[in-house]
C-alpha cells in the first residue's frame, strides 16, 4: 500500500498534476495487513482509494495468529499459540477474531453481571472514583491469575476498565491499580475478564503475558485446520494528516468499497498528557480507568483532520476495538454515505472536537452522514455512542440506521450550560435508532442518563424531525428517547414517533426555546414526559403532539413555575377502566391544570390509531388528532435509503 501511494505521489510530481487532481488505486480482495497506519496528507489530495468492481479488500491494523495446536491446563482441553512478542512485553490486546467473529476474553459471569455489596470507602463527592469496593460474599475468588484481570463497573452513564491489584477474601474486597470514572455506588454493575479461570466457555479465549501464550476454549465447529484468527497491533489504519491550523488541507478523497477492522486502542502510556486530549470532566489521568462521558477520548481507526470535500462510501468500519472513523479539526463538507459500522468495541464516529475554534479553518462543519448502518457498538468501551457530535455546526444525519448500544444513539454538543457553544444548525432527520440501553439480545440495561438522541447546550437551528426511535432503557434512571439535557436551547423536534422507554419519550433537563410539535410519544414504563429544572423563562413549547400510554404517569419530574407552554395535544390513558377525568398532570387535575395555563385546547381521548399493539400510529378515520390539526408521520421513509439518494438538503 505505501508502495503504491509514493508511485502515485511520484507520478503526479512527474505529471504537473494539480494538486486537487489524483491518481486511484484499485484494491483486489484480500486482507492487506499494515505495519503501521497508512498515512495521506494534503500532497495526496484527489486520491481514490476503492476495491476494484464489487471486491471488498480488508485494510488491517492486525497481525494473524498461527501455529496453533492442542493442549491441555488445569484440565481445559485447549487451543494454544505461541507469541513471542507477548512474553517480550512488546505486544498485548483485549480483543480477538476467530473466523471473522469476535470472540470473548475470558469472562465471569459468562452472561449477566455481578452487583457490588458495598463501598468501602464511601465518597462525599461523587465526581470523585474510589480503588476498592466490597463484593457480595462468594462473587469472587482469590485466583492465581486474578491480578491479570481487570473489572468492568458500570455507574451511572460511564463504565471503568479497574486492572486488579488484589483481592482480600476475608474481607471480600477487591482492590485494583486505578479508580473508577465517578465515585460507585451499592448495586453498580461489574463483570471480571482476562483470567485465566474464567476462561471455561466455548468462544473464549486468555492471553498469558508472562508465558507469551494464547488460550482459546474453541467452539464445536471450529477446526485447527486453517485456524484463521486475527489479534489487533494498531490504533488506526488510516489517518488523514491535514494542518487546518496552517489552512493546508487534505482535498477531495475518496475511499470507496473498503473493509477496515482489527485496531484497539486501550489507555496507552502517555494518553493522559496528548497535545489534543479531549475537554471532559474529570479530566483525563493516567490512573483513572474510563472518560466521564460517551467514552470521548477514544480515538477513531480512521481518523482525520483537515479533512474537506471527500467521501467515505460503501466503506465496511468492523472488527474494531475503537470508534470506527473521527472526522476532528478543521473537517469539512465530507460525506459518510452507505457505509456499515458494526462489531465496535467503541462507537460509529465521532465528529468535531470537544474544543471551541475561533478560525474558520479550524472548523468542523457541514459534513454529511447518510444510509449508514451504525450498529452492535460498545464492546469494550460500553459508553460509547452510534454518532458523537462535538462543538460541531451545520452537519447532516439522515436516513441511517442505529442500534445496539448501551448508551445513546446520536448526541450532539459538548457544552454544559449556556456558554459558548457551535453545535448549532444540525439536521437529523429520517433516522430509526433502536435498541439503546438494552441490546436486541436482551442484553441491558447497565447505565442510565440516556437518550435515542442527546443534545448539550445552545444548538439554534438544530432540527430533529422524522425519525423513529424506539426501545430505549436506562437502569436506575435515563432512558429516554429524545433528552434535551443541560443547556439544551433552540432545537426543534418535530414529526418523531417515540415508542418503547423506561423513563420517557422526551426530557428537558434545563433549557430554553426549544420547541416539540407534532410527534407521537407511546408506551413509556415509568412516565412518558419529564422536565426537571425549574427556570425562569420558558423553557420549551409542547404543542400538537399525542401521548399514548400504558404504564406509569404522565408528567414526571417538576412542573411547578409553569415556564413551559402546552396546548393542542392529545393524551390518553389506555389502560382498561381510565377515565379521562381522572388523568393528573404532576398532581394537578385537568381543571387545575388548565387554570395554569396549560393544555386549555387539548383532549384527553384516543387518538384512534390504526394498531398500536403493532406500533402502527397511523390515524383511523375520525381521529381527533386530525381535527386538532397534528400532520400524520411517513415512517415509510425512515431508515437507510436502498441504492442511495445524493445529498440531502439542509
Amino acid at each position: 500500500m505505501e508502495r503504491a501511494l509514493e508511485a502515485g505521489r511520484e507520478w503526479k510530481k512527474s505529471s504537473g498534476t494539480k494538486e486537487q487532481e489524483g491518481v486511484t488505486i484499485y484494491l483486489r480482495a484480500g486482507t492487506y495487513v499494515l505495519p503501521e497506519p497508512l498515512v495521506l496528507r494534503p500532497e495526496d489530495s484527489g486520491l481514490t482509494l476503492a476495491g476494484l468492481s464489487r471486491e471488498r479488500p480488508v485494510l488491517s491494523g492486525g497481525r494473524g495468529i498461527r501455529g496453533w495446536k492442542e493442549t491441555e491446563r488445569e484440565g481445559k482441553k485447549l487451543w494454544m499459540a505461541d507469541i513471542p512478542e507477548v512474553r517480550e512485553g512488546k505486544w498485548f490486546f483485549r480483543e480477538l477474531w476467530i473466523k471473522g467473529q469476535r470472540a470473548v476474553r475470558a469472562r465471569y459471569p459468562n452472561k449477566g453481571y455481578l452487583k457490588i455489596a458495598n463501598l468501602v470507602d464511601a465518597r462525599p463527592d461523587w465526581t470523585k472514583g474510589q480503588t476498592r469496593f466490597r463484593y457480595a460474599p462468594g462473587a469472587l475468588k482469590s485466583w492465581k491469575t486474578i491480578t491479570e484481570g481487570e473489572v468492568v463497573v458500570m455507574n451511572r452513564w460511564a463504565d471503568s476498565r479497574l486492572p486488579v491489584f488484589s483481592v482480600e477474601e476475608d474481607q471480600q474486597v477487591i482492590n485494583f491499580t486505578k479508580r473508577s470514572v465517578f465515585a460507585m455506588m451499592e448495586e453498580d454493575l461489574y463483570y471480571l475478564e482476562g483470567t485465566f479461570e474464567a476462561l471455561d466457555e466455548p468462544g473464549e479465549w486468555y492471553l498469558d503475558r508472562h508465558a507469551g501464550i494464547l488460550y482459546y476454549l474453541p467452539r464445536p465447529d471450529d477446526s485447527l485446520k486453517g485456524m484463521e484468527a486475527f489479534a489487533p497491533v494498531l490504533t488506526q489504519v488510516l489517518r488523514f494528516e491535514g494542518r487546518p491550523e496552517e489552512d493546508s488541507f487534505i482535498e477531495n478523497i475518496t475511499v470507496r468499497g473498503l473493509a477496515l477492522s482489527h485496531t484497539e486502542w486501550c489507555f496507552p502510556e502517555g494518553f493522559a498528557q496528548a497535545k489534543e486530549k479531549p475537554n471532559i470532566s474529570p479530566a483525563p489521568e493516567a490512573e483513572v480507568g474510563g472518560f466521564g462521558q460517551a467514552e470521548v477520548g477514544v480515538p477513531g481507526a480512521v481518523w482525520g483532520q483537515g479533512v474537506r470535500n471527500s467521501v467515505f462510501e460503501n466503506c465496511a468500519f468492523k472488527d474494531l476495538g475503537n470508534y470506527g472513523l473521527e472526522l476532528a479539526r478543521g473537517c469539512q463538507s465530507n460525506r459518510i454515505v452507505h457505509c456499515e459500522f458494526s462489531d465496535l468495541g467503541a462507537g460509529g464516529m465521532k465528529l468535531g472536537e470537544t474544543a471551541i475554534r475561533s478560525r474558520e479553518s479550524e472548523l468542523t462543519r457541514a459534513n454529511e452522514v447518510s444510509d449508514c448502518q451504525i450498529h452492535d457498538g460498545g464492546k469494550m468501551f460500553h459508553s460509547a455512542i452510534g454518532i458523537w457530535v462535538g462543538q460541531s455546526q451545520d452537519n447532516r444525519f439522515v436516513h441511517n440506521l442505529i442500534h445496539d448500544f448501551y448508551y445513546t444513539g446520536i448526541s450532539i454538543g459538548w457544552t454544559w450550560g449556556y456558554g459558548p457553544a457551535l453545535a448549532s444548525n444540525n439536521l437529523v432527520a429520517f433516522n430509526h435508532v433502536h435498541h439503546i440501553g438494552v441490546k436486541s439480545d436482551g442484553d441491558g440495561p447497565i447505565l442510565s442518563d440516556m437518550g435515542g438522541i442527546y443534545t448539550l447546550g445552545k444548538q439554534p437551528g438544530t432540527r430533529i424531525v422524522n425519525n423513529l426511535w424506539h426501545d430505549i432503557a436506562g437502569l436506575r434512571y435515563g432512558g429516554w428517547g429524545i433528552y434535551f439535557d443541560e443547556g439544551s436551547s433552540g432545537i426543534i423536534a418535530e414529526s418523531n414517533v417515540v415508542y418503547h422507554t423506561t423513563h420517557g419519550g422526551f426530557h428537558q433537563h434545563y433549557g430554553e426555546t426549544n420547541v416539540l410539535r407534532n410527534n407521537i410519544f407511546a408506551f413509556a414504563r415509568d412516565h412518558q414526559l419529564q422536565r426537571t429544572r425549574v427556570e425562569p423563562h420558558v423553557s420549551f413549547s409542547f404543542q400538537t403532539n399525542v401521548v399514548f400510554f400504558d404504564s406509569g404517569v404522565l408528567l414526571g419530574g417538576d412542573w411547578s413555575g409553569d415556564k413551559y407552554q402546552m396546548d393542542w395535544n392529545i393524551y390518553f390513558d389506555a389502560r382498561p377502566g381510565k377515565k379521562p377525568e381522572e388523568m393528573q398532570f404532576a398532581n394537578a387535575t385537568l381543571e387545575q391544570w388548565r387554570a395554569r395555563g396549560h393544555d386549555v385546547h387539548s383532549i384527553i381521548g384516543d387518538p384512534l390509531f390504526v394498531a398500536p399493539e403493532r406500533f402502527n400510529f397511523g390515524f383511523r378515520s375520525g381521529s381527533p388528532a386530525v381535527k386538532l390539526g397534528f400532520q400524520p408521520i411517513d415512517l415509510q421513509k425512515v431508515g437507510v435509503r436502498k441504492g442511495g439518494q445524493g445529498k440531502t438538503q439542509n
